[in-house]
Parts: structure tokens; sequence; C-alpha cells
């Protein structure tokens, strides 16, 4: 889950690749996309799979749930909505092609 600020806008979504999706996001690559739209730049709360389906269907219903129920799970796992991916070290200077 993206959001722009704690207890922002929220977006979820699925990839096979974490890192280079923040970094789209970050950036704002796909400039009218919703994540660009809100700067919903801040990783909150991500789940891993090892199959891709199950991923997509956790992801059709984190969709379904309500607000209140998606803030819990992500102050579950970080309480101060810290961006999750702040120390990866991601080079936003360059996205692989």
């Amino acid at each position: 889950m993206m959001t722009n600020k704690p207890n922002g806008v929220l977006y979820i979504g699925v990839t096979d690749n974490i890192e280079e999706r923040v970094k789209e996001h970050r950036l704002k690559v796909y400039p009218k996309s919703f994540t660009a739209k809100y700067n919903c730049d801040k990783l909150v709360y991500f789940e891993e799979f090892e199959n891709g389906s199950e991923a997509e269907k956790r992801e059709r219903q984190l969709k379904k749930w309500k607000r209140e129920w998606k803030i819990e799970l992500i102050e579950d796992m970080n309480p101060s909505w810290t961006d999750l991916s702040i120390n990866w070290n991601l080079n936003l200077n360059k996205l692989r092609e």
C-alpha cells in the first residue's frame, strides 16, 4: 500500500518487482496515474506471495475492505506510517528499461 501521508490517500497494487514499482510511483513515471495525481509515493505496507495469482486475489480482497480495516492493517505492521522503502537505496536517477 502506498500513501501520500499518514492516514492519507491509500493505493493498493500488485507487482512482481516492488523496488522498481516504488521507484515508478515516486518518480511519477505515469503522470496521469492515481498515485501521481494524489502524490502516493510512500510505501507503508506490503505482503509477499510466492504465487502471482494469490497476490492478485489478495489485492482484490483488500480493495473491497473498509478504509478502517486497511488502516488497522497498516498500523499493525507500521504504526508510525514510515516509508518502508526509505532505506532500500533506490537509484532514483535511473529506471531499468
